[in-house]
């Protein structure tokens, strides 16, 4: 994949990148290195090339498959993202969207299953409570991917719940296509 880099003076710390006219197209602050040139050039183009073989997966096709065998709504859509850098997937109850993150593209297909079960679950239960985790627990590999995904994080937490922060506000908006993923912080957070 050819790669456009254009430093910016206005950007400080972010960097962002899109697809335009078949090229990828880095944006990064004027005062980056070349090593770090490099690094979120490399960052991009591994997200992009994953984002292109995630269209293997059909996820409409699986939501419909998961919803009917665990007693859980259809999502109105259903789609891969390359903006969750901090969560593997998110859902708008209100709308029935349901966003599932690129980086998810190589898991094993019983992973990508979990985490759809999961985002369904929150069609029905928007907050993670006892309620909700009934119906996301209908799934039986649950815990086992659960720390499919954790180890994915490099998570050192035995309790923590690698989907916690997939709450989506009605009124945020999870994805905005024209301005490309950020890049994950380098300060060791995951999520």
């Amino acid at each position: 994949m050819e790669v456009d880099v254009i430093r910016s003076p206005k950007r400080r710390k972010t960097a962002q990148a899109r697809i335009v006219a078949g090229r990828l197209e880095v944006r990064i602050p004027a005062r980056s290195s070349k090593a770090e040139e490099q690094r979120l050039v490399e960052v991009f183009r591994r997200r992009y090339e994953k984002a292109g073989s995630s269209s293997t997966l059909d996820l409409t096709a699986r939501a419909k498959v998961l919803a009917k065998r665990f007693d859980l709504p259809v999502p109105t859509e259903i789609r891969w993202v390359t903006n969750q850098a901090h969560r593997w997937g998110s859902c708008t109850p209100s709308t029935g969207v349901i966003r599932i993150s690129d980086r998810m593209a190589a898991f094993p297909p019983w992973v990508v299953d979990h985490v759809i079960v999961h985002e369904l679950a929150h069609l029905v239960e928007r907050r993670h409570g006892p309620a909700f985790y009934d119906l996301a627990n209908r799934y039986p590999l649950a815990e086992r991917a659960e720390g499919y995904l954790l180890a994915k994080t490099g998570g050192d937490a035995p309790d923590a719940d690698s989907l916690a922060d997939d709450e989506e506000a009605d009124d945020e908006a999870a994805d905005d296509p024209a301005d490309g993923p950020e890049v994950p912080p380098t300060d060791g957070r995951l999520f």
